[in-house]
């Protein structure tokens, strides 16, 4: 059974998170940008993410280059736990425990990764590849300087450690235990949820 479905494409389609296959293997577009020089061709400049490994690849392509898009199905899983090398999720499906290991999941991603989290797996030929978290999670602040009486939301900011880890910057306001929401694509604080 495939889950993904393969289609031709061209540079002039690409989009961020689109999947190509290229020499057998899957990447994801991370960032691509289309350059018209004064003299020669124009070409695709791209940023591209291994699906299985993680790896980083910048590829440059000929404008209106034909290439195979792989569509992959989303499917609901669980962050369960870690055993230090691997990620353990369990597929809302087929109930299956899915080991992956941090390189496939991404930096980026794990700073905001805690138990019982809903994610997305990406899937092919009915395997789950990698992992999507939401953009927007809400986790708890354990340490940040206190706040000082009549802060506003209007003031500065100062740097706040949630409790996977990572650091972003919230208003003078935002205290150790409150809940804040945050995306994690530009590491914002949006709002705070509960105090």
């Amino acid at each position: 059974m495939n889950d993904g479905f393969t289609a031709m494409a061209t540079t002039a389609d690409f989009r961020n998170g689109m999947t190509l296959e290229l020499d057998g293997e899957l990447w994801t577009i991370v960032y691509f940008q289309h350059v018209k020089p004064g003299k020669g061709g124009a070409f695709v400049r791209t940023k591209l993410k291994n699906v299985l490994t993680g790896a980083v690849l910048d590829r440059t392509f000929r404008a209106g280059e034909r290439v195979t898009e792989v569509r992959l199905e989303r499917r609901p899983v669980t962050y369960s736990y870690t055993d230090g090398h691997l990620y353990y999720f369990l597929d809302q499906n087929t109930f299956d425990i899915i080991p992956l290991p941090e390189e496939v999941i991404g930096e980026d991603q794990l700073l905001y990764l805690k138990e019982n989290m809903e994610c997305e797996g990406l899937v092919h030929d009915g395997k789950v590849l990698s992992v999507e978290l939401p953009f927007f999670v809400e986790l708890k602040v354990v340490d940040t300087d206190p706040g000082i009486r009549g802060d506003t939301a209007q003031g500065g900011t100062k740097p706040a450690k949630l409790e996977t880890g990572a650091v972003i910057q919230v208003p003078l306001f935002i205290e150790i235990g409150d809940v804040v929401r945050v995306d994690r694509r530009e590491d914002k604080y949006l709002t705070r949820v509960s105090s």
